[in-house]
């Protein structure tokens, strides 16, 4: 169960295992944030290209649960690689594009972590570590 992240409790957890149901159905972990809805809407045309709000798409219940997490995880944790990250971003961008790109960081990770049965790390250097090796082609994986 992916509840040992920071600003993720047991309810957010139970939340993003409900919603997803089978974390097989996604290639990667980066497509998570697209099907909750948590990233920006493209209107491209030739040479235009407008950067819009988040599509909202998917689970509503999933995305407010993952956007409160981000607010906690900002205002409230303990200091660690995912909240220098989302800082930074806020210096740039603003507070809240930086908590909305946070909520979708965290569904990645809350999906990676499930998917590979792994603890959330609290310095980069110690996810480093923990990177898994991936099997070599034609190899089967048992899950």
């Amino acid at each position: 169960m992916p509840c040992r992240a920071t600003g993720v409790g047991p309810v957010m957890a139970l939340s993003a295992i409900s919603a997803i149901d089978n974390p097989n159905r996604f290639r990667s972990s980066k497509e998570v944030g697209p099907w909750v809805g948590l990233t920006p809407r493209r209107d491209q045309s030739g040479e235009r290209d407008i950067v819009g709000q988040v599509t909202r798409a998917g689970d509503a219940g999933l995305r407010t649960a993952l956007y409160q997490a981000a607010t906690v995880m900002l205002h409230r944790a303990k200091p660690n690689w995912l909240t220098a990250w989302a800082q930074r971003v806020a210096k740039r961008r603003g507070k809240q594009r930086a908590t909305v790109a946070l909520a979708r960081r965290i569904g990645v990770i809350l999906h990676r972590m499930w998917m590979d049965g792994t603890e959330f790390q609290f310095t980069m250097k110690d996810a480093q570590k923990q990177v898994p090796a991936y099997p070599a082609p034609g190899a089967t994986l048992t899950i």
